[in-house]
């Protein structure tokens, strides 16, 4: 069956108010975005309280929906067959004749649910709902009609022409990116990061991400690694500004100078202190980690107040409560876990201490980083000049 045109259905947009029109025009932006790479030419249109994706005549339907599908603040998407008015009869036919190509053989439940966007139509909504639910059982004896729980809703819309619909394949819900700020994501080559990513950008948060490097220690391999999941969280997010940060002569500095059990916690703080100079010479409103509590050393309560001290921006940790399966149940969605588990080093993972600090003392950490005091200036200066910008699409 050939559909013309999709009814983009939304949510949480329906009740925003007079700001209504800002998060539509998002959405409607973000759905031209995603559309884009698909083959033909879509018209993307808002109309009546409702937004449509009006097709061209050749066009690969299961890749417009799975196109769409990534646009965050779509809740459902449905599949319109679009009639010419050409009175009451006619349109009785038409509705008829989709049912047949659609669902031959028909012999479950439905009801007929009409909205009159033309209000001057002589019959109401009611009694032409009624009148092609009559017609329906004549072409479908075995039918029956529910109004209450219908196994099949069949939507017949009467605007300038007649919109007809059966089916609401589900949307990733959400808020359309750009309407809630913009936030730097911390990335690294792991499961959890690309799925704090993808959840915060599911809330309409524009994303940039800074990816901490140390060559040689950590391979081009490792940092195409976390350039290709830039690009499926992309995917969802639009397009991410990535930083690529040379950590290498901090890490060694820190591995010099500093108690090995601390080695994780004094290099995250360092970490959050660069993300936050990028976040905040970018204009961003927060940092992102995929920290969950008491999955690592470095993720017990004690250790995120740690990490978090060096911080004046919020850090929106969106896993902090799931457990490594939930994690990775979300990873799999989104097709990020085959390129997260590939067996590449990250900079997290070559200096390791073997019994790191679970409980760290914030004073204690302060301490330690004084004896950084002497370059450790000169290396971050140096390791924020030195930075990579990546535009990952």
């Amino acid at each position: 069956m050939i559909f013309h045109a999709f009814l983009i259905k939304y949510a949480e947009i329906a009740i925003k108010g007079k700001n209504r029109y800002l998060f539509e025009d998002a959405l409607v932006k973000q759905m031209k975005l995603a559309l884009e790479p698909v083959e033909g030419e879509f018209t993307v249109t808002k109309e009546q309280g409702r937004v449509y994706v009006f097709c061209p005549e050749k066009y690969d339907f299961d890749e417009a929906v799975e196109a769409l599908q990534r646009v965050f603040g779509i809740v459902g998407i449905s599949p319109v067959v679009i009639y010419e008015d050409q009175g009451f009869d006619q349109m009785a036919e038409d509705v008829v004749a989709y049912m047949k190509a659609r669902y031959p053989e028909y012999k479950g439940s439905f009801k007929v649910y009409t909205r009159r966007a033309k209000k001057s139509y002589p019959i109401t909504s009611m009694e032409v709902s009624a009148a092609i639910g009559e017609k329906i059982l004549d072409a479908f004896p075995e039918a029956s009609v529910d109004v209450h729980n219908p196994e099949m809703t069949l939507s017949v819309e009467i605007r300038d022409k007649i919109y007809v619909y059966s089916e609401t394949i589900p949307g990733p819900g959400g808020m359309p990116i750009g309407t809630n700020g913009k936030a730097m994501l911390l990335l690294s080559g792991g499961i959890d990061s690309p799925v704090a990513g993808y959840m915060i950008a599911k809330r309409g948060v524009k994303i940039e991400a800074v990816y901490f490097h140390a060559p040689p220690y950590t391979s081009e391999r490792a940092k195409q690694k976390v350039v290709d999941l830039a690009k499926l969280v992309a995917r969802y997010s639009g397009p991410i500004r990535l930083h690529v940060v040379n950590f290498t002569d901090i890490q060694l500095y820190i591995y010099d100078q500093c108690p090995h059990e601390e080695l994780t916690i004094i290099m995250r703080r360092y970490m959050m202190r660069i993300a936050e100079h990028f976040a905040k010479e970018d204009g961003c409103l927060g940092l992102i980690t995929g920290e969950s509590i008491g999955q690592v050393a470095s993720q017990t309560m004690q250790s995120l107040m740690a990490t978090n001290d060096v911080c004046t921006l919020p850090v929106y940790r969106p896993l902090i409560g799931f457990d490594k399966q939930e994690i990775v149940d979300v990873s799999e969605k989104i097709d990020t876990y085959e390129t997260s588990i590939q067996p590449f080093e990250d900079c997290c993972t070559i200096f390791v201490a073997k019994h790191p600090v679970t409980k760290p003392n914030i004073d204690v950490i302060r301490r330690s980083e004084e004896n950084l005091n002497e370059k450790i200036d000169e290396l971050m200066k140096q390791a924020i000049e030195t930075v990579e910008v990546i535009e990952v699409k």
